[in-house]
């Protein structure tokens, strides 16, 4: 069977890169603003067509971390304003995590061009694991990252830009490689966030609001839980007050990073007690639903790869680093990137998970809701454009 076989019999689906995607959101609100030629190695006025987004004076964009389409979807009678108003679903990249889309909404381009591979990397310099969200391990994120900001492009090309996060984010090492550029403004709570926005609307620019709470439940008691409905409520009013609030000539842009599943109860693997899945393994890295394992002896790559294959049958697709490659899971892939890819990639099918106890914290390990991999329920995103612009 073919790789792009395996992964469709897997349930599994290719990121639309190029299409409806998340890369193509940032492009779209700056052609949006007038500013499409700010914007390198994209065609932003042909984004902002697709996606649907209409011309305006300012654009607010708001990333819900971790709200996926089939999970708004399942609880649509809690988000009101965000389910009637979704206009269109689209992808994430992939590993469908919070470092990969933050690197791909913010520069246009996939992990085979950020090398952002995951929430964690093997970083070739020092031969071990470089956690891209702390930035534990990682190099200089101007030297690890190289495609340019567009939230720094928009800003050279004069366009007032203001984005609105948690205020130990500002300076971050995930900030500086995915999202630099203009004003950082800190403010702890959502509603401050949205006040700030709507103030910012009033004059012509692009606002970036990123939102976390919602990932952060899932993460802790799962998306079916009441503390993730609650997060999800939260949400809900303050978005609907925003767009209730935008001036005339604003438009609201709404995405998401990535979906989830929860895995509690599902077939679950630990690399420190399976012996045919370490053997031969110098690094596992990535996280439990996308891993990268790079080998002792490139020689001996398929070895390992068959090796996972037998022991964790229907719950992963494996794949050889050329054929990840191949088949266009990380876009196109640059030189310096290659070796930050696992030489071989598991993506997990269902809800399995393979951690491994010998690297992870306790905490780590207790998660009950988990992205990464290439499941409709991590992959796909709402998108919701609304404004009177």
């Amino acid at each position: 069977m073919t790789s792009a076989g395996l992964l469709a019999d897997a349930g599994l689906s290719v990121p639309d890169y190029g299409g409806l995607e998340l890369g193509a959101v940032l492009p779209a609100a700056l052609a949006a603003v007038g500013v499409a030629h700010a914007v390198a190695g994209r065609d932003a006025e042909a984004d902002r067509v697709r996606l649907g987004v209409p011309r305006a004076e300012h654009a607010v964009v708001v990333l819900l971390d971790g709200l996926g389409h089939l999970q708004l979807d399942a609880r649509r009678g809690h988000a009101p304003f965000l389910r009637s108003t979704e206009s269109e679903v689209i992808t994430a990249g992939f590993p469908t995590t919070t470092a990969t889309s933050l690197a791909l909404f913010g520069t246009g381009s996939a992990a085979g061009a950020t090398g952002m591979t995951g929430y964690t990397a093997h970083n070739p310099r020092t031969g071990a694991a470089a956690n891209l969200v702390s930035w534990e391990g990682a190099d200089e994120p101007e030297s690890w990252q190289r495609e340019p900001s567009l939230l720094a492009a928009a800003h050279d090309a004069g366009v007032a830009v203001a984005s609105l996060g948690k205020r130990r984010f500002a300076g971050s090492g995930l900030t500086r490689a995915a999202l630099s550029g203009g004003e950082f403004v800190g403010a702890d709570r959502l509603a401050a966030r949205v006040d700030e926005a709507i103030m910012r609307a009033r004059r012509p620019g692009l606002t970036y609001l990123y939102w976390g709470d919602i990932d952060a439940a899932g993460h802790k008691h799962g998306w079916q839980s009441d503390p993730w409905v609650a997060a999800l409520e939260d949400a809900d009013q303050e978005l609907r007050r925003l767009r209730v609030r935008l001036p005339r000539r604003a438009v609201m842009v709404v995405t998401a990073d990535h979906g989830m599943v929860d895995v509690t109860g599902a077939p679950r693997w630990d690399v420190a007690g399976e012996p045919a899945l370490a053997r031969g393994v110098r690094l596992v890295a990535g996280e439990p639903r996308a891993l990268h394992l790079h080998v002792d002896d490139a020689a001996e790559a398929a070895s390992v790869a068959a090796r996972w294959r037998d022991t964790l049958g229907v719950h992963a697709a494996v794949l050889e680093r050329a054929e990840a490659i191949a088949l266009g899971l990380f876009g196109p892939v640059a030189a310096h990137v290659e070796e930050r890819i696992g030489d071989v990639v598991v993506a997990m099918t269902g809800r399995a998970t393979v951690v491994d106890s010998r690297t992870q914290s306790d905490r780590a390990l207790a998660l009950i809701g988990v992205h990464g991999s290439l499941t409709p329920e991590e992959l796909m995103v709402p998108l919701l454009v609304a404004g009177d612009a």
